[in-house]
């Protein structure tokens, strides 16, 4: 599976103890190596150490909001859905589900 299989905006929703929290996640293909961001409670921080081998993705991410923590994601992609975990150190892992947005086309006009 090709790096750029993964490309694109995700809406994810990961599932914890204290609810569901919606997040964003960018990911790219600069150069042959795939960046990233997430954004998600008033923050935007970096994707690191992000891998595709296969279908699995692993990427991990520090956040400060709601809490600081630092995150380790592990997905399945299939097409343009994700399934996996998300876990923070030793608490246990929350369930992530994520749908890439659809890619605008230069064809398509306004109303």
């Amino acid at each position: 599976m090709p790096s750029n299989s993964v490309e694109g905006t995700w809406d994810l929703i990961v599932s914890t103890p204290i609810g569901k929290i919606e997040a964003v996640a960018e990911l790219r293909n600069q150069d042959g190596v795939l960046t990233g961001f997430a954004h998600g409670a008033a923050e935007t921080v970096p994707l690191t150490d992000i891998v595709l081998d296969g279908d699995r993705l692993t990427w991990k991410q520090a956040i400060t909001k709601p809490l600081r923590l630092n995150l380790a994601f592990t997905v399945a992609v299939d097409g343009d859905t994700m399934t996996g975990t998300s876990r923070a150190g030793r608490l246990p892992g929350s369930k992530v589900t994520g749908h890439r947005r659809a890619a605008r086309t230069g064809s398509e006009r306004r109303p």
